[in-house]
């Protein structure tokens, strides 16, 4: 570990779009602003952040595990999502008190070869995070419109970029666009859920009681996993935070952080519930003993049949709204890795053009786009340690986080939570590279 890092500087001045944000901010610290009129300032990085957590790689392992298993899987969504509550707070929460984002402080306080390789694995990671977000957003626009995945593919791209652009206007201006996009998928799945009619008994019994059914059940729930507690948003979350709004004092910073828990809360409970419907309308409409819908076109072709056109439409609609904003924070996520890590800095279309390239690879030689979402998530559940474990060491550092350090509770939560996915993933490397079980 190297020497303490000092408090950062000041932020940098605003957008002028964003002044009355950052004034309304300042107010509510000073008490001058309660209530939701206070909380409203704060609220918007944990949705950024959430988006990665109903990215199209969540369709693929939920409504695998759903149709596969009915609703057995069900606890380890909910499980995850709790998971991802305590990552992303700890992930906000280092922004805050330090002022600096995860790879940065990694730079600063790691040795040059360890923070190489963290950045090396790190930037792996993005390219999975790419693959399942980009087939995502193809995959809609097939399903929607017929068009072929490759063309579709090359669409997604430019829609991305029109998001990146709203990043360009301000943090405002991103967020709003991403929420119209998140709202987009829930009222997908709201609908959804409703046609399926899921039995209740086995809904809370699949939620309560934990367990598996063999490897291939283990390999799911690796993948739901990956697709829940995200790495690169654990990198960006970090990043979300560090200026938003600047704490003068150990009061302030508590105070932010606390504003920002709320705004994870209610976040991740929407994308905790998005997921839940996706495995839940899975079993009510695929659990049958009769087929296993194992890739996104036959559960849309299923959809259609069973419930209709309208459920048929509203499924490819949430895929799409859900690759293209998932893109666009996958971008974000990656820039932050690269400049935290190296300090060094590409223009962010640049990177989104480099990105997209392992992806439309695998589009044009025709790879099943459903297997490859799956697997994608698998090699994101890898990950998640190598951001996780600094993420603990750091923010349960007094002279790193000063007031806002880890409770011992807090931070004995966290290792559970690592030492969960560690053994997860050890026992599923053993089982698909040895014993060929899955």
């Amino acid at each position: 570990m190297g020497q303490v890092i000092e408090r950062a500087p000041e932020a940098t001045d605003p957008l002028p779009g964003e002044n009355a944000t950052v004034r309304a901010a300042q107010a509510a610290l000073s008490g001058n602003q309660r209530g939701l009129k206070g909380l409203l300032p704060f609220l918007g990085p944990a949705f950024i952040a959430s988006v990665a957590y109903i990215d199209p790689g969540n369709f693929a392992t939920n409504i695998q595990a759903g149709s596969s298993y009915g609703y057995m899987l069900l606890w380890v969504v909910a499980l995850s999502n709790i998971m991802a509550i305590l990552v992303q707070a700890l992930s906000a929460k280092l922004g805050i008190a330090t002022g600096y984002n995860l790879p940065e402080v990694c730079r600063q306080r790691f040795s040059r070869p360890v923070t190489v390789g963290l950045w090396l694995q790190a930037e792996l990671i993005a390219v999975a995070t790419d693959l399942a977000e980009f087939i995502g957003g193809a995959l809609g626009l097939y399903l929607l419109f017929g068009i072929p995945l490759f063309p579709a593919a090359l669409i997604t791209g430019v829609f991305s970029f029109a998001l990146l652009e709203l990043q360009r206007r301000g943090f405002r201006s991103l967020e709003a666009g991403i929420c119209v996009l998140l709202a987009v998928v829930v009222v997908s799945f709201a609908y959804q859920v409703y046609m399926a009619k899921p039995d209740g008994g086995a809904l809370l019994e699949g939620m309560l009681v934990p367990r598996f059914d063999g490897a291939p059940s283990l390999l799911l729930a690796a993948g739901i996993l990956g697709a829940t507690v995200m790495p690169h948003v654990i990198y960006l979350h970090s990043a979300l935070t560090q200026r938003r709004v600047v704490g003068r004092t150990n009061e302030e910073r508590r105070a932010i952080f606390r504003f920002e828990f709320i705004d994870i809360l209610v976040a991740m409970l929407i994308a905790g519930l998005i997921n839940g419907a996706m495995l839940v309308m899975a079993a009510g409409l695929f659990f049958d003993g009769n087929i296993v819908v194992s890739t996104l076109e036959g559960a849309s072709h299923q959809l259609g049949e069973r419930v209709g056109g309208l459920a048929q439409f509203l499924f490819g609609l949430g895929l799409l709204a859900s690759g293209f904003s998932s893109s666009s924070v996958g971008t974000m996520s990656g820039q932050i890795v690269m400049q935290g890590f190296v300090q060094y800095r590409i223009p962010i279309f640049l990177r989104r053009l480099v990105t997209m390239a392992p992806a439309l690879l695998i589009i044009g030689v025709g790879v099943d786009a459903t297997t490859a979402l799956v697997m994608s998530q698998v090699v994101l559940s890898f990950g998640i340690p190598f951001a996780l474990v600094p993420l603990v060491l750091f923010t349960s550092d007094r002279s790193l986080m000063g007031s806002l350090v880890n409770h011992r509770i807090t931070t004995l939560l966290a290792w559970l939570v690592t030492l969960v996915i560690v053994t997860l993933n050890i026992f599923l490397l053993y089982e698909t590279v040895f014993a060929g079980g899955i």
